[in-house]
Formats: C-alpha cells, sequence, structure tokens
C-alpha cells in the first residue's frame, strides 16, 4: 500500500502542479504555469500538496482576504492577497485524473481545512462548477449563490464553508 503524504508545495513541484492542472480542468479554466508559481513562491502555506511514493498526485491552494470578492480575477496573481486575513479563498482542487474517484479528494480537503483552522482562518470561500456543488456540499461547505464570474467562459457557484 502507498504512503500518502500531506505537505507544503515547493517551488521544485511547479511543472507537476501545472501538468496536474492542465489535465484535470477544462481550458481556459487551468491556472498557467506562471500563476502556479506565483501561488508557491508567495503563499507556500496556503498550497497543501498531497504526495503518493513520492509523487505529487493533488492539490489545493489558496489565498487570504479580509474581504472576498469571488469574482476578482486579479486575486488569482495573488494581487490583493493578505497572509493574515482570516477569509481564504480556494483557488484550485485539483487531482491527477489517474487517481480521481479513490476518495483521494476527501482525504485532501479534510487536511486543507484541518491546516485552515490551524491558521486562525474563519471562513474558506471556494468557487464550482454545477456538478461539484453537492460533493461540496457533503464537505461542509454552504451554497451562496451563482457567480458573476464566468472564469474560462463558464458557470460558476459560490461556496463558503465556516469554521
Amino acid at each position: 500500500m502507498s504512503t500518502l503524504v500531506f505537505r507544503e508545495a515547493r517551488l521544485a513541484d511547479v511543472d507537476r502542479c501545472y501538468a496536474i492542472e492542465i489535465e484535470a480542468y477544462e481550458g481556459d479554466e487551468a491556472a498557467t504555469r506562471e500563476k502556479i508559481a506565483t501561488r508557491i513562491a508567495q503563499y507556500p502555506q496556503g498550497f497543501l500538496c498531497l504526495e503518493t511514493d513520492g509523487k505529487v498526485i493533488g492539490f489545493i491552494n489558496a489565498g487570504c482576504a479580509w474581504e472576498v470578492v469571488m469574482s476578482d480575477e486579479a486575486f488569482k496573481e495573488l494581487i490583493g492577497h493578505d497572509p493574515a486575513a482570516s477569509n481564504a479563498v480556494i483557488m484550485s482542487v485539483v487531482l491527477d485524473p489517474a487517481y480521481q474517484g479513490k476518495g483521494y479528494a476527501s482525504l485532501l480537503m479534510r487536511q486543507f481545512i484541518e491546516l485552515m483552522k490551524k491558521m486562525d482562518k474563519r471562513t474558506i470561500h471556494l468557487m464550482c462548477k454545477t456538478q461539484h456543488v453537492e460533493l461540496y456540499k457533503k464537505w461542509g461547505y454552504q451554497y451562496i449563490k451563482p457567480s458573476e464570474s464566468d472564469h474560462g467562459g463558464m458557470a460558476w457557484h459560490e461556496m463558503l464553508m465556516k469554521l
């Protein structure tokens, strides 16, 4: 059986994380390599990787804000990010497609939630597509509203978890 390791992202992970991101997300909804590199460099504490057998298989990354505006595209480059802010904003929840459907995403999300609690965050915000709303509800997120964002030319929904 493989050993799972949850750890903070490192700059050496940029290419692997980008490869997972572009394989798992459709078209323009995937973050660019540069955005992933910026997120790791500026806020590795909010970039949680899941590794098995020495290979990153998934990750969640976030920034923090005092006032959350989910449709703020600049925030995806951590413009306006403040690590001391009490609200975490998830930008990617992604798992290598070869590892999907095996419970790894749930393990990763639970670990991320615990990490945010330890960092004294009060809320976690995210946007997801319609087909993922029920999954996030199972993890304890509340549905807020359809998002004003049309990131990647798609419809999104805003979700919130109070910690």
